[in-house]
């Protein structure tokens, strides 16, 4: 029978007696043949928490409960989803004035200490200390530099908002006034829209993974066009999950544009400088992500008003400018510009007729003239005076009587023709 149970017994004590071979020195030596019981395990754990020393820890107080003269309280960290048991004295909360409740910041100054029974790790707080505001506040501007240095607040990388969203994506919480303010005035000015609604805690430590949980849930939904997280204000502790490291890089990270709604008109959360748009109040986005049905009804019926004027007056104008040209004289009588080039022509077609004519009568009396003369100094006018032309027989002109043979054939030209004649001797 196994006696590994009796306490106060050592482990090797009770291998022996068992005929067991002894337990691993170390850790690495174990094996699934060699294992360590519970009992011996457990001890090692303990005695390696006591020698930790005492430390400070800052966290968001969670669940939070009194038990007599103990209170126990989760610490969490608020960047990430970690958390720690403490356990602290009743009066070193009362201490702090009675302010603290969940959602509060604490500074303790914890010991680490393992239960061997439960095997859990819990920390038992001697000194505990609420942060003050200052300080939250100068983390928060530190946050804020970091952030602005990494260009999460220019203006060049915010999106616009779209004219006319199908479905908006709207984060509030579970309980408020805030989705009711959103969603009644948004329908009232464009009663088309439609919300795809998260409801999250938004303030204490459950906001900040809740609400960017929403977000990244809402910028994932491909019929989402814009994305609204709201809350209707509060104090400069309930707004800090807004201004905390995870939330705004969470908005930043969001594609789809981003309505920072918070509602809190002294501090400017840094959601409020990483959205794409910041409205003053949940009333104030419904207003900035719709258009008004009334006002754009009104703004069409004054824009097409002044569109039939514009073209009343153009058309006008243009009218007028054409009745002027049409008075002007060229267009009323278009004739009158070859009116005259044709006059001109004219007299210039009978001025040409004019001088041929008055050329051609000079070259008639010119040529006529030049008849007469041609005809008085020809042979044939000669010969119609009774004159001849003695020709011999190769038709050279004789005109001494030695230049001609007796008995030679000659030819006799007169006026009216030809003689044939012989010469004779004398």
């Amino acid at each position: 029978m196994r006696q590994a149970g009796r306490v106060g017994v050592p482990d090797e004590a009770v291998a022996a007696s068992s005929g067991r071979l002894p337990l691993p020195l170390k850790a690495a030596d174990t094996s699934p043949d060699r294992p360590w019981p519970v009992r011996h395990l457990a001890p090692k754990i303990a005695d390696y928490v006591q020698k930790m020393p005492p430390v400070w820890v800052e966290g968001q107080v969670l669940d939070l409960k009194r038990w007599n003269s103990t209170v126990f309280l989760t610490l969490r960290d608020t960047d990430a989803d970690m958390s720690l048991s403490v356990t602290t004295s009743a009066g070193a909360i009362a201490r702090l004035g009675g302010k603290v409740d969940d959602g509060a910041h604490l500074v303790v100054h914890v010991r680490p200490s393992f239960h061997l029974k439960r095997g859990a790790l819990s920390f038992a707080a001697d000194d505990v200390r609420l942060v003050g505001l200052g300080e939250l506040l100068a983390r928060i501007e530190q946050l804020k530099g970091v952030l602005a240095a990494e260009g999460l607040f220019d203006e060049r990388r915010k999106k616009p908002l779209p004219f006319l969203p199908a479905v908006v994506g709207l984060v509030c919480a579970q309980q408020g006034d805030a989705e009711h303010d959103v969603v009644s005035n948004a329908r009232a000015r464009w009663p088309a829209v439609n919300f795809e609604i998260r409801r999250v805690t938004v303030q204490g430590p459950r906001a900040v993974p809740e609400v960017a949980a929403a977000i990244a849930e809402l910028d994932a939904d491909p019929r989402v066009e814009v994305v609204v997280v709201a809350r209707g204000g509060g104090s400069f502790e309930d707004l800090l999950p807004f201004s905390n490291e995870t939330l705004v890089r969470a908005a930043a990270a969001c594609r789809t544009p981003l309505v920072s709604a918070i509602g809190h008109h002294l501090d400017s959360p840094l959601l409020d400088l990483v959205a794409d748009l910041r409205a003053s109040t949940p009333t104030d986005a419904a207003k900035r992500i719709v258009p008004d049905v009334a006002e754009e009804r009104a703004r069409l019926t004054q824009a097409r008003l002044r569109a039939r004027a514009a073209l009343g007056q153009r058309l006008a104008r243009e009218q007028a400018q054409l009745d002027h040209l049409r008075s002007r004289p060229v267009l009323a009588r278009p004739q009158s510009l070859v009116e005259q080039h044709e006059t001109r022509v004219l007299a210039l077609r009978e001025g040409a007729r004019r001088a041929l004519h008055h050329a051609l009568a000079q070259g008639v009396t010119e040529v006529r003239g030049l008849a007469a003369q041609v005809r008085a100094l020809s042979p044939a006018a000669t010969l119609d005076r009774g004159y001849a032309v003695v020709q011999r027989g190769d038709g050279h002109v004789v005109r001494a009587p030695d230049e001609v043979s007796p008995d030679e054939p000659l030819r006799l030209r007169v006026a009216r023709g030809e003689i044939a004649a012989r010469v004779t001797p004398p």
